[in-house]
């Protein structure tokens, strides 16, 4: 019997030669386990002797050579069309649109994921399930997220051109040019040079270079190449303080735009308001927007308690779009507050919002379930105290406490 320094010798030269065994495992006689084929999957695992396989059975399948079992078939979400149906060798394949996959963990429409800074997209997100990302290797880079580009190959700096950074993964090569004018001194003249002149008037003259006044540094061509390398990193870090600058700048001017914007929609409120205007004109005591929100909200419950059977997926398209609108931009009281009172659980509220529009997924996969009803919705409008949503809805409040 081969003792174990020979076995790891002969693993080595197989490994060596590119005949390593693909499934990394071996039955007790050292030999290499077997894969099953797509359609099939494991009925005996390696051990004693090689992997047993046996097909697929209906309503099953295996999609690429592995070691395990067969998998059961996936079922479309409600309402949504079927590609492809399952087969022994593939899943079932359903059409969730543009821009989203079906998520087999809970068995839905899901937003497709983005490969962070850094990564490629080894494949793209669509029927055959969410996006694929994969490291860059050394000598490639991705700058932005995405779904669809792969990794980059790093740029190459020219002859002419001297390497100020260099590529990572997730950035490109910086390359600038060796010759700039900003950074070169003025050709001298072929012809006779004049004399240079120091103080005191005294001409210095020479049959090579003039001597220098004593004390003064002598000036060397290593002198200029340090001095333009140092310069051109000098540009390069004012540069980017004056982008940094510019940003901080603008997001500033951009928050102060929203908070006046803000406060001029919370006004607009208080005076149009018929409670607002009687509160202010008999009593003089000033009544905030969210304080008359309350009391429209308490009001409204009293005077009706029928709910509004007619379902949300028949809602006119446009007061769809408000609606998912001001749920996007509700901050603290916004879509996720509503999914919760909806019944979603926070691990899909958090799938949603990898997303580019998480109210709209939300509403979507809320309208596909049964009852899904612009009273009940309403109802959890009111829960989260938000009546602007309701009434975008143009339904009638619900006899429900806004607790």
């Amino acid at each position: 019997m081969m003792g174990p320094s020979i076995i790891c010798a002969l693993l080595l030269i197989q490994v060596a030669l590119g005949d390593a065994c693909a499934s990394g495992q071996y039955t007790e006689s050292e030999q290499c386990c077997s894969l099953c084929p797509a359609g099939f999957g494991v009925e005996v695992e390696c051990g004693k002797e090689d992997t047993k396989c046996t097909p697929c059975l209906k309503g099953t399948f295996s999609s690429s050579e592995d070691l395990s079992h067969c998998l059961t078939c996936t079922r479309c979400p409600f309402r949504v069309p079927e590609l492809a149906s399952c087969s022994a060798t593939q899943d079932v394949q359903c059409d969730c649109g543009n821009n989203h996959y079906l998520s087999h963990k809970h068995n839905q429409c899901a937003p497709c994921s983005l490969c962070r800074r850094g990564e490629g997209v080894v494949r793209q997100c669509g029927p055959q399930g969410d996006t694929q990302c994969h490291s860059c290797v050394p000598g490639t880079f991705s700058e932005e997220r995405g779904k669809t580009k792969p990794c980059q190959v790093c740029t190459q700096c020219s002859d002419n051109e001297v390497e100020i950074r260099s590529c990572q993964l997730n950035s490109d090569t910086l390359c600038m040019d060796k010759k700039l004018h900003i950074l070169s001194r003025p050709a001298e003249s072929d012809g006779a040079r004049e004399a240079a002149r120091w103080p005191g008037g005294v001409e210095v003259e020479d049959e090579g270079e003039a001597s220098p006044a004593p004390g003064t540094p002598k000036y060397t061509p290593q002198d200029e190449s340090g001095s333009n390398h140092i310069l051109a990193y000098v540009s390069v870090l004012a540069a980017v303080v004056l982008g940094l600058l510019i940003y901080v700048a603008y997001k500033c001017w951009t928050s102060c735009k929203q908070k006046k914007a803000l406060s001029k929609a919370r006004a607009a409120e208080l005076t149009t308001s018929p409670e607002g205007e009687k509160l202010q004109s008999d009593s003089g005591v000033f009544l905030d927007s969210q304080s008359l929100q309350d009391n429209q909200l308490s009001k409204g419950t009293k005077r009706d308690s029928k709910q509004d059977i007619r379902l949300y997926v028949n809602l006119a398209p446009h007061r769809q779009e408000e609606v998912e609108r001001l749920l996007q931009e509700g901050g603290g009281r916004g879509w996720r507050q509503l999914g919760a009172v909806l019944g979603y659980d926070p691990e899909q509220l958090d799938l949603f919002g990898h997303g580019e529009a998480p109210a709209h997924t939300l509403l979507s996969n809320w309208a596909q379930k049964e009852g899904s009803t612009l009273g009940l919705l309403c109802t959890a409008l009111a829960r989260i105290e938000r009546p602007d949503v309701v009434t975008a809805l143009t339904c009638p409040t619900q006899g429900v406490s806004v607790v």
